[in-house]
């Protein structure tokens, strides 16, 4: 360990005083393997905090690596020199005693040592190598014009053969239709077949081999805050010497416009992987011995998935630190696919930028070609890390899609029956009869229009073992259908099946007993997409919706598969929620991860340290118990780092309003909210608030349903006039597609009311806790002078999904304080929903506002203690209203002089 952290860390300019206390936080947790919380206020620097600070011990890090393997090196050469021959045995020493003779001990030492040696002259020497490689490309732009012209080249060398190969092959087996073969599922051999296939089973470089750096692994939720942490590290001053990769999904990063062109994520996803398959695949044997009769057009490979151009875009990846827009550019350029140039560069990266999906699901993980032994792994904006590996591991589907994928399958074996190997049948049965189980569950029938079938309404929850003796399909081994699923591709090719068959315009020969199987299909089909009515001009966001629906209900087996893989997880860590209502088709299955640390314990193992960082982390108790404790890590194990804002104290003022201005108590329960007194005085206290405060005011209401029964109470009494006379009146849309034009009206309002004057002073926005303002969207400056958050925004305490996730906790969880684990979850996520909005006002040094905690419940010692530390504080709990409105009023006439 480092006994001392220099504090002046490479920074782009001189850094707060919070930062360097978050830097050097945040290296002795790296330097000592530890599992860190960290927090920090957006507006802070965190990004650039992380940087440098994890970079910076990255490089110290690698430093000493380098000169204890010269120590030992050279020690090495020092004994060769010393000793150049081992000393051998001599004649008639005596091995029959009890302990070991000197010369064996010694020689076992010696050996590791040379061992050790050996193993650090190889990395040596590749290291140097790949430097060089890269050097190389940096200073030589020839040498890369020299790569993108061979590139060519080999592309239209790669044509010739193709077209060759097409002139050539002949069609494999006798009554197939042209292209038919490809959608027949490969002879499966083994159940027990586990061997990992090798992505280039053609190509022997050992580059490929490259052993995994030491490296530290940054995910954050979307890719576009990815893409800021990037613009953020090529402004640091570790740009030109850190070697970055940014990896993403392939909807973000495939350049095969055929591919693209499908939408999905899940047909873009398995129609790649065929690809790979078909690069791969050997030629198939003829069968039966019949005559081969007619060419058949090639199967389809990626053009962009050709060994020279993925080295060439790992090269240049490597060289330059992009971004994924970038990062395709480059693609576009050499000519080489993005994904898997990017997975080729991850061994010699030392940072790599990831999404949540890709790190935090073992299977994605390992697809990529993620090694987490003794690497440092930063998870930023985590304040909802909890509930997106839930999400990630949670699966649903409905009725209309298990009667679509039942109808489905049962077309493709009626079509292909005599061309299947018989385990593949067997498994394409058993395959059918789950489905037919998931069905029964519902309370429905396969072989029905599920528009038709009427069901009982309910809801049910059930363990995963009675939920399989429930649906019957208990004897069935889940695992085996999952990997018959992965190997044999089966969702693809079925999809492939019903794009060609579902009366599209493609003319089929068949037998007239096969038409009117694939009739049935298309009909069948048909009915499902014309049986609900469809608006006559759809809104952009309908017609998305629209294109989903279609999708899911084009391949609905790829919703099934995941829905049976959720089915794997162990009993105790998952439940099943039956929930039906309507029609079969509006029924549903959900699985519902109720254990996520089970998921995220492989993560915390591996790693050398793990960093959880977020500007919103508290309250971090059921974060730390149900994530880290659960997952077996040690409590000293885990470390804490808080920093306050980079304001000073008196640009905020957080207050806890008790009563309201006619002296109304202010409890906004869920039986009383609703009452017209508490409207009323809630009215009244914006009322006043409009008098004095400048600018925007940002109001979040507890739900959308709340706000709506609020406004029009207002509108019947005239409050809502009253308001509208001091700040012209905004409300957040529901559809995520009219936020942006929402903000921006909002935000040109204010800046005029600003420049011209008049009886506005600006402009107030009713929006909802957990909607599309309450995280992400800044509110800084004159936007969000004060903020309001009326009442405690607690979940729906009758939701099924809450219950079972409660139950769950207090049977599995230590008590917390007083509070049962379900009840401090219950709270838990009320005030992480709050903290999140409530943070928005606040955006920089200069930023100052006021915020408004409507709600007496917000003074109790627990709820104030678990507002974030830099806001705790500042607040003062008041229990009337003038005194609360004169600081107000005080605060705002304060600033207003100092400009």
């Amino acid at each position: 360990m480092v006994e001392a952290v220099d504090s002046r860390f490479p920074f782009p300019f001189e850094p707060y005083t919070i930062q360097k206390e978050f830097m050097e936080a945040l290296y002795r947790t790296l330097e000592d393997s530890k599992i860190g919380i960290f927090e920090s206020p957006t507006g802070t620097g965190k990004s650039l905090s992380l940087i440098c600070g994890a970079l910076t011990w990255l490089q110290d890090f690698e430093e000493r690596k380098k000169q204890e393997a010269a120590r030992l090196l050279e020690n090495r050469a020092d004994t060769v020199a010393e000793h150049p021959a081992e000393k051998k045995l001599t004649p008639g020493q005596d091995g029959s005693s009890s302990s070991e003779p000197d010369w064996i001990t010694a020689f076992v030492q010696k050996k590791a040592e040379r061992d050790l040696v050996d193993k650090l002259k190889e990395e040596e020497i590749k290291r140097k190598r790949r430097e060089e490689r890269l050097e190389l490309i940096r200073q030589n732009v020839q040498l890369k014009y020299a790569l993108k012209r061979k590139s060519d080249e080999d592309e239209e060398a790669r044509q010739l053969l193709e077209l060759s190969k097409e002139c050539a092959e002949e069609e494999q087996g006798a009554g197939l239709e042209d292209g038919e073969e490809e959608l027949l599922v490969a002879e499966y051999e083994s159940d027990d077949d586990t061997k990992p296939k090798n992505r280039f089973d053609d190509e022997d470089d050992e580059d490929l081999e490259e052993e995994h750096v030491t490296k530290i692994y940054y995910c954050s939720r979307t890719h576009s805050q990815l893409a800021q942490f990037v613009h953020e590290v090529q402004k640091s001053p570790f740009a030109e010497n850190i070697s970055l990769v940014s990896l993403g999904s392939r909807q973000n990063l495939c350049i095969n416009e055929e591919v693209r062109r499908l939408g999905s994520v899940q047909l873009i996803n398995d129609r790649c992987m065929e690809m790979q398959k078909n690069k791969h695949g050997k030629a198939e044997k003829s069968s039966g011995g019949e005559p081969k009769r007619r060419r058949s057009k090639p199967k389809a490979v990626c053009p962009f998935y050709r060994h020279e151009a993925l080295q060439g875009l790992r090269d240049e990846a490597l060289v330059k630190v992009r971004d994924i827009e970038q990062l395709v550019a480059l693609g576009h350029e050499t000519k080489g696919c993005p994904y898997y140039g990017g997975r080729l560069a991850v061994p010699a990266a030392q940072l790599v930028v990831l999404p949540y999906q890709t790190l935090l699901h073992e299977a994605t993980r390992r697809a990529s070609g993620i090694r987490l032994k003794d690497q440092v792994v930063i998870i930023d904006e985590a304040h909802n890390l909890t509930d997106t590996i839930t999400c990630i591991h949670s699966s649903e589907v409905t009725g209309a899609q298990l009667c679509c994928a039942h109808s489905q399958l049962s077309q493709y074996v009626g079509r292909y029956r005599n061309r299947l190997k018989a385990k593949n049948l067997m498994y394409l049965k058993q395959i059918l009869f789950v489905v037919e189980g998931l069905v029964r569950v519902l309370g429905g029938k396969v072989g029905q229009n599920p528009q038709n079938q009427v069901t009982q309404s309910g809801t049910e929850m059930l363990t995963i073992n009675n939920f399989l003796f429930k649906a019957q399909i208990d004897n069935i081994n889940l695992f085996k259908i999952q990997r018959y699923f992965e190997k044999s591709l089966i969702s693809r090719k079925l999809f492939g099946f019903v794009e060609k068959y579902q009366g599209n315009g493609v003319k089929v020969s068949l037998s007239s007993k096969e038409n009117r199987r694939t009739e049935g299909l298309s009909h069948f089909l048909q009915s499902l997409q014309t049986s609900q009515p469809t608006p006559m001009v759809p809104t952009p966001d309908q017609k998305v919706a629209d294109e989903e629906k279609q999708i899911s209900m084009a391949s609905p087996m790829m919703q099934v598969e995941g829905f049976l893989f959720a089915l794997t997880n162990a009993n105790k860590d998952g439940r099943l929620v039956i929930q039906r209502h309507g029609t079969l088709a509006q029924c549903s299955l959900k699985f519902l991860l109720l254990n996520p640390a089970v998921h995220f314990a492989p993560v915390l193992k591996e790693c050398r340290a793990v960093i959880i960082a977020g500007g919103t982390m508290q309250p971090v108790a059921d974060f730390k118990e149900q994530l880290l404790l659960s997952a077996g890590v040690a409590v000293d194990r885990i470390t804490e780092f808080c920093c306050g804002h980079v304001i000073p104290p008196e640009n905020i003022l957080p207050i806890v309003l008790c009563n309201g201005p006619s002296g109304q108590e202010l409890e906004f329960t869920f039986q009383n909210r609703e009452t017209p007194q508490m409207m009323d005085e809630m009215g009244r206290v914006l009322a006043n608030l409009m008098n004095v405060v400048p600018g925007g005011v940002v109001c979040f209401f507890p739900s959308y349903e709340y706000e709506r029964r609020a406004l029009a109470h207002w509108e019947s009494t005239g409050i809502l006039a009253r308001l509208a006379a001091k700040k012209k009146i905004f409300q957040e849309p529901k559809k995520a597609s009219q936020v942006e034009q929402v903000l921006t009206e909002y935000s040109r309002c204010i800046q005029n009311c600003r420049q011209v004057g008049g009886a506005l002073s600006g402009a107030l926005l009713f929006s909802v806790v957990g909607g599309k303002m309450s995280e992400g969207i800044n509110f800084s400056d004159d936007l969000g002078r004060c903020v309001v958050m009326v009442g405690m925004p607690y979940p729906n305490i009758k939701s099924p999904e809450l219950q079972e996730k409660m139950a769950y906790l207090d049977k599995h969880m230590p008590q917390v304080g007083r509070q049962s684990p379900g009840k401090a979850l219950v709270e838990n996520l009320c005030m992480k929903a709050v903290n999140q909005s409530i943070g928005r006002a606040i955006r920089h040094r200069g930023d100052y506002a006021s915020i408004l905690l409507l709600d007496r419940r917000y003074s109790r010692p627990t709820t104030l203690h678990k507002l974030p530390e830099w806001i705790r504080r500042s607040t003062r709990v008041q229990p009337t209203f003038g005194p609360a409105f004169a600081s107000i009023r005080k605060f705002f006439s304060e600033k207003k002089q100092q400009q």
